[in-house]
């Protein structure tokens, strides 16, 4: 009997980065039917591959031993070596303009490796969809019935529990703080939770009023997000989680473009700010959206 074919993905970035190239390795899992699938990337991040049920197992892109791929001339780590040479498919989402990382692969003796290039064009369709374009080499094509999906089981319990995420990775992305905690009163019939980390602490965001899930590992933060029967933020990493999760969401987008970066889930509504700063967004729109969607759940 064959042992079963062992695939190998590599991706680094942000939440939402890799939250964007779940359904390529959904695709990769379902096309290659019984294979071991295995994640490098950030532990923290990757770990949500397997949460959803996509990956066999992970590792650090930050162990010591991956550094002398990215060089030139390195002794590589005999172990690791034998590790790699293992995977029957590589499928790397890493920037390598120079091409080091493919050549270390192939010294390694990595017989196939698929490239596909993490960096998302203005122009070409929604992002995941750029994302898995590599994979078309290998006759797999990412339809839109793929990104319709949720990768998180939801776990709806007898609490109505509204989840709002006042932040993202860029201050010009970010509808005024106060405009949340205004918005968050409206729904005193419901159990409003703030979801805050590094980047909120950072800049000072402090939730007095509200409870708060502060700066929760993604596994965690993921299993309470499917607890949650809605969701309103951003254009941000959590807003890719929450969606995955299967959330009915409120996502309000300025100076990026939604048909790119937006969640392609059904359950997401997006609310744009055609001047792109997200400060003239008028909160009766926003409440009244939000209440839609909050009704909806």
């Amino acid at each position: 009997m064959n042992p079963p074919p062992r695939v190998l993905v590599i991706r680094g970035g942000a939440i939402g980065d890799f939250i964007l190239t779940l359904p390529a390795i959904r695709l990769l899992r379902e096309t290659i039917a019984d294979c071991h699938l295995e994640v490098i990337g950030y532990p923290a991040i990757a770990e949500l591959a397997r949460t959803a049920g996509l990956a066999d197992s992970i590792r650090s892109l930050e162990h010591r031993t991956m550094a002398a791929l990215f060089a030139k001339t390195a002794a590589i780590d005999e172990a690791l070596e034998e590790h790699l040479r293992g995977f029957n498919l590589v499928v790397s989402f890493l920037y390598d303009p120079d091409g080091l990382f493919r050549a270390s692969l192939e010294r390694v003796g990595v017989k196939t490796l698929i490239e596909c290039s993490p960096r998302v064009q203005n122009e070409g369709g929604h992002a995941s969809k750029q994302l898995a374009k590599g994979l078309e080499k290998l006759a797999m094509f990412l339809e839109d019935e793929h990104l319709c999906r949720a990768h998180f089981e939801r776990r709806l319990d007898d609490k109505a529990r509204v989840a709002i995420h006042p932040g993202s990775g860029s201050q010009k992305k970010n509808w005024p703080l106060e405009h949340w905690l205004r918005l968050a009163a409206e729904f005193s019939d419901h159990e409003v939770i703030f979801i805050t980390g590094e980047a909120e602490e950072a800049r000072g965001v402090k939730i007095e009023r509200h409870a708060n899930w502060h700066a929760l590992p993604l596994a965690e933060l993921s299993a309470r997000l499917a607890t949650c029967t809605a969701f309103l933020g951003h254009d941000s990493g959590i807003s890719h989680l929450a969606a995955a999760c299967g959330v009915p969401s409120l996502l309000l987008f300025g100076p990026t473009d939604p048909a790119i970066w937006a969640p392609p889930q059904p359950w997401v509504e997006v609310l744009r700010e055609e001047s792109g700063d997200l400060a003239h967004l008028d909160f009766e729109r926003v409440k009244s959206a939000a209440t839609q969607v909050v009704a909806k759940s």
